[in-house]
């Protein structure tokens, strides 16, 4: 079979491959991959920043933004011939720590947890692929279209979930959320605020293409003038920061409300110096009782609240987000942005 894979650490090793086809072990279902969503994670390892292979293999079958249809499963598994499936991305890790054990993967302390498609398994960019009965999670057909989008879905439900935890340590009732960032995770993060009944605002430095017209087309406000401006006039209980960039990271953490809380979900490259005023915003902080914290990836709790997010979701509005589609002999192509890109999807059926 055909498999996108890369040597990892190596740059420009990014191929289609020919593969053997996968035997799926005892309690695991045989799955047809149908498509594969594309993120920033994945260009860094095709970059060769990034990644792990199996151990014992040289190369890596990317993707982790999974879609595929049972082909077979285990008797009495809960899944049939046909069943539309996503793949959970993380295992726990094999010794386990306290939370592996408990369940929270997502939150693995030793850091030997290993990930399809980015450290030590194979992904979900494959014409066939297995997966544990356990770690699979079924999708409406009405969803096809759109499942791609679960994964990305996953963490900002995780997100979400961990703001309303560290709210509720005391008193918490928000009112307007701040979205840096309009790719996929901030524009999933404004909709999971509106189906909350927030006031969102997204950020974005923007003005044209789609991503202004995907924000009001969910009743929230787009804007894309500086972020401490923007931040500053609105004074968010909650800040979700969805890019990554330093500057603006501290921007939007100096203008919340009291009690604010920012939730950081973009990775910030490493040798970026700035120059902060790192004594007010260690008072921003204290005086306000305010709360910063990162949040990443997800565990199977959180998988099935994406299903239902996404359930609620408008699908023709879910679908604007998917702005381009390529097969799987063009799959490079979905590893070079272009202007007005949301999110690309690899089409794993299609033959040219």
């Amino acid at each position: 079979m055909q498999a996108l894979t890369v040597v990892p650490g190596q740059a420009n090793s990014l191929e289609v491959s020919e593969v053997p086809d996968p035997v799926p072990a005892p309690g695991e279902l045989l799955v047809r991959g149908l498509a594969l969503g594309v993120c920033g994670t994945d260009k860094e390892i095709a970059l060769g920043q990034y990644g792990w292979a199996p151990p014992g293999s040289e190369r890596l079958v990317l993707g982790h933004e999974s879609l595929g249809q049972v082909s077979s499963a285990p008797a009495g598994s809960g899944f049939s011939p046909g069943d539309l499936v996503v793949g959970v991305v993380r295992r726990p890790d094999p010794v386990p720590c306290g939370a592996c054990a408990a369940g929270e993967f997502d939150m693995c302390r030793n850091g030997r947890y290993t990930e399809r498609g980015i450290k030590q398994l194979d992904g979900y960019g494959s014409e066939l692929w297995t997966l544990e009965t356990e770690y699979a999670v079924k999708i409406d057909d009405g969803l096809e279209r759109v499942a791609t989008l679960m994964e990305p879905t996953t963490v900002v439900a995780k997100a979400w979930e961990q703001i309303w935890r560290v709210g509720e340590r005391a008193w918490f009732e928000p009112k307007r959320v701040l979205v840096t960032g309009a790719g996929p995770i901030g524009l999933l993060a404004a909709l999971l605020g509106v189906q909350r009944g927030l006031d969102v605002h997204v950020l974005d430095r923007v003005t044209t293409g789609p991503k202004p017209g995907l924000v009001e087309q969910l009743g929230a406000t787009y804007h894309h003038d500086p972020v401490a401006e923007v931040a500053a006039g609105l004074e968010p209980d909650v800040v979700i920061e969805a890019t990554g960039a330093g500057s603006l990271v501290f921007d939007a953490i100096g203008h919340t409300a009291p009690y604010g809380i920012v939730c950081l979900t973009g990775v910030s490259s490493a040798g970026q110096a700035l120059s902060i005023d790192a004594g007010a915003v260690n008072r921003e902080l204290v005086l306000e009782n305010d709360a910063v914290f990162g949040s990443v990836n997800a565990n199977l709790r959180h998988y099935h609240q994406a299903v239902e997010s996404l359930a609620k979701a408008d699908v023709d509005w879910l679908e604007q987000l998917i702005t381009r589609r390529v097969s799987l002999a063009h799959a490079a192509d979905a590893f070079t942005s272009e202007e007005d890109d949301v999110k690309v999807v690899v089409d794993l059926t299609a033959s040219a």
